[in-house]
């Protein structure tokens, strides 16, 4: 009975786990994941609306309900994050309470638990204290769990860390340069705004920043020049930080998307055993197509002009006698494309997908330009011929192969 108690909640645990990981591709997973987005952006519009008195004394009950509702949610999610952290050390329970200690003093763990502080505190302690309720703001930093661009960014900055923390020592040593030349240009004429080097160093800042408030300016001709240099000198120094970020942000989209690519194109039998640089070219060739719920990407008897790969979603293969589901990683329509034949099948999406499509023309002018990989192309349709109508893998074969030897017989 206890062993049985003990497998059910530790299944319980790893669905839970999957589906706040968004390791579950289900419809729940989806709708967890966005009815958290929601409330995240809905509790944050709340605070933010709640300090204008005028909105707070007529919605004021809606924008506590939306409060309670989210301290009640983010706070049932943290308590299960702390208990399926587990599942990265199943099967022992030592582990399995130093995996939840780690998630407890990661930056997403005390994201999760500044989701809630603030309120608890402002419910729990002295009147003077609700003003902590202002940093209920900080829930913001819940969207990055959800966004992989956020993740993404994040981790550049971090990457990035001593180019960008090289930037700052650089900024500083500009502004004391600046503002010890405006102080020596300009401490008699302006004793009061740049009589000292503190003081001149607040005309450096906001100069250096490109912000230029205009509340002290040079009054001098050696003070001007030495303001002209200081302009020039802060267009160079915002624009050093924003080149790094950008360029190390595209760099890992680039990589995050070229391994989801080749990992997809690895697996496809047909170029499994080409070389890195045959699959980098063939990469090159392939262009990006989403679909939506219910569209048709290729129909029964129409001429196939290209394979399909599947990023995302789900596919729906109609035959004359069954149908399959493809998912993420699979792929179709690779033999009647090489073989200019037919389609075999209908293929519809049964959920929003993205798809990787790779033009017949271009396989074709990759074998011409790559004899190594037309020959293995070429060996690999030739070892399919006669296999019953779909491989394990989901890529539609003999009645494709067969449809297209007619076609050829034919013409």
């Amino acid at each position: 009975m206890k062993g049985s108690i003990t497998r059910t909640a530790n299944t319980l645990r790893r669905k839970i786990h999957e589906r706040l990981e968004q390791s579950a591709s289900d419809a729940s997973s989806r709708a967890l994941h966005w009815f958290l987005v929601a409330l995240t952006v809905t509790s944050l519009v709340a605070t933010v609306c709640e300090s204008v008195p005028a909105l707070h004394s007529r919605y004021g009950v809606a924008f506590a309900a939306v409060e309670t509702c989210a301290l009640v949610v983010f706070s049932i999610e943290y308590v299960l994050r702390i208990w399926t952290a587990a599942e990265h050390s199943p099967g022992d329970k030592s582990s399995a309470w130093r995996a939840r200690w780690r998630y407890v003093v990661s930056a997403w763990g005390i994201i999760d638990l500044i989701a809630v502080l603030p309120m608890l505190l402002a419910l729990f302690s002295a009147p003077e204290l609700r003003v902590l309720l202002i940093f209920r703001v900080l829930r913001f930093l819940k969207l990055g769990r959800y966004s992989p661009g956020m993740r993404s960014l994040v981790s550049v900055l971090y990457t990035e860390r001593r180019a960008l923390f090289g930037c700052l020592v650089i900024m500083m040593g500009a502004t004391f340069f600046a503002a010890t030349l405006m102080y020596v240009a300009e401490r008699t004429v302006q004793p009061e705004k740049l009589g000292t080097i503190p003081d001149a160093m607040w005309w450096a800042i906001v100069t250096l920043g490109t912000i230029g408030y205009g509340d002290v300016v040079p009054m001098t001709l050696v003070g001007k020049v030495i303001a002209t240099a200081t302009i020039f000198t802060g267009l160079i120094m915002v624009a050093l930080p924003v080149g790094i970020i950008a360029t190390a942000f595209a760099d890992e989209i680039h990589r995050r998307d070229f391994i989801i690519t080749w990992g997809m194109v690895a697996r496809v039998p047909l170029f499994a055993e080409l070389t890195a640089a045959n699959i980098a070219d063939i990469m090159q060739l392939l262009r990006a197509r989403r679909v939506g719920p219910g569209e048709v990407i290729t129909r029964r008897g129409e001429p196939a002009h290209a394979m399909y790969f599947i990023s995302s979603g789900e596919i729906e293969i109609r035959l004359r006698h069954k149908r399959i589901q493809l998912g993420s990683g699979h792929f179709f329509g690779e033999v009647a494309a090489l073989r200019n034949a037919r389609r075999s099948a209908t293929a519809t999406a049964l959920t929003r997908a993205n798809l990787f499509v790779l033009d017949a023309q271009d396989l074709r002018v990759l074998m011409d330009r790559e004899p190594v990989v037309a020959d293995h192309i070429r060996r690999v349709v030739k070892t399919r011929i006669g296999r019953d109508i779909v491989s394990t893998r989901g890529d539609i074969l003999s009645e494709e192969l067969e449809e297209g030897v007619e076609a050829n017989s034919v013409g």
